[in-house]
């Protein structure tokens, strides 16, 4: 395996005003679309719509949280059918993920048909709409796992704000804990480089002066697209550099759990930053993680005066915004089965170690560390 890093982001990222004029490059073509039914209801596919004038249209509107394999393998074989030149995803990380395992699957059987990506996103939480990742589960066997190809990041992604205007808070707040456990583990990943850290410590920036306003007034349209921007940003960052634990954590536990994978991270991610800075152990390598935290800290306008003053000033804002949002200190606060968690602690702890995601923490955890993890988030 090679020692050195590149960073080569490929995704067209549009953003300003009139984004959707951006689709009339696609007139007169095949254009398949992946959605969710409530997009196709409420009127946000309906508005893509309008702008693909003269297109031969086939819609996939199967898309659900968490896509599982069967809703993978029915979309690849209406669309292998169609053979479109573009194919669009619309919706929040699901129907975006279900589109890029769906591609790779198209792809694969006919590799001689050349299809455009492009994503719309409708949250601000994934940022999948730029990154090689996707989410795939396997209910049968209680499990999520993270597909990790550069054959899936899309082409084209368009960021209109108008489409998270009327997100309900709720939505907002765990998209946005997403945003910044995305930015804040691609801060500290194996894979972070100056060219990551640009996009990260301003998507940092953007969200923790933004997060709270889009929460308080959905309205507040500078607020949105600040948001919107910022998780694009994390992940252009996690994209290249990688993610970490907490995410390694939260697919374990939500693939058995089924609980909301930002609040998962959001209650998480307090524990693994102090892990992860050495706060009570002082590790090897953990002084320079500690570091790239406090950086952070004093990007987001925190007192630093000392590294370690910087990593629990960090901790103790996103403790403040889970207050904020009514998230749980811990995982019992949202109503699970805490003698159900208990027993699956060895298995998610098993699944964790395994994920992708644990691979790029700056800190590998043991087995008993990922337990002793679980139990403090689980409460």
């Amino acid at each position: 395996m090679p020692s050195y890093k590149s960073f080569s982001p490929r995704t067209e990222i549009v953003f300003g005003e009139g984004l959707l004029d951006r689709l009339h490059a696609y007139r007169g073509q095949r254009v398949g679309i992946v959605t969710d039914a409530f997009m196709a209801k409420s009127g946000p596919l309906d508005r893509v719509l309008s702008y693909l004038d003269g297109c031969e249209i086939k819609v996939f509107d199967e898309a659900i949280p968490e896509p599982p394999i069967a809703t993978v393998t029915k979309g690849a074989g209406i669309f292998a059918e169609f053979r479109p030149q573009v194919l669009l995803a619309l919706g929040g990380g699901s129907p975006i993920d279900a589109a890029k395992a769906i591609l790779s699957v198209v792809r694969a059987t006919d590799t001689a048909q050349k299809i455009e990506f492009v994503a719309i996103p409708t949250t601000s939480g994934t940022g999948s709409e730029a990154t090689s990742f996707a989410i795939i589960s396997d209910p049968a066997n209680g499990k999520k796992f993270p597909l990790i190809a550069k054959e899936m990041v899309p082409d084209v992604a368009i960021l209109d704000p108008e489409f998270v205007r009327t997100a309900p808070p709720k939505v907002t707040a765990d998209t946005g804990m997403d945003v910044i456990t995305h930015a804040l583990e691609a801060v500290v990943a194996n894979g972070a480089s100056h060219f990551t850290d640009a996009f990260a410590e301003k998507s940092l920036e953007l969200a923790f002066a933004n997060l709270a306003r889009a929460y308080d007034d959905g309205n507040d349209m500078q607020a949105r697209d600040a948001m919107h921007q910022s998780s694009c940003l994390a992940g252009l960052a996690f994209s290249e550099a990688g993610l970490g634990v907490s995410h390694g954590l939260a697919h374990a536990i939500g693939g058995r759990m089924h609980l909301v994978h930002g609040r998962i991270n959001a209650v998480l991610l307090p524990h693994v930053v102090a892990w992860n800075a050495g706060l009570e152990d002082d590790a090897p390598g953990c002084r320079e993680i500690a570091g790239r935290y406090a950086r952070i800290a004093s990007r987001i306008g925190l007192d630093v005066p000392s590294v370690r003053a910087g990593v629990i000033a960090l901790i103790r804002a996103i403790q403040a915004l889970n207050q904020r949002f009514s998230i749980p200190s811990t995982l019992r606060g949202f109503g699970m089965d805490a003698e159900e968690y208990r027993r699956a602690m060895p298995d998610m702890a098993a699944a964790a170690m395994a994920d992708a995601c644990t691979a790029g923490n700056p800190r590998r955890p043991t087995f008993e560390e990922l337990l002793m993890l679980l139990g403090r988030a689980g409460g």
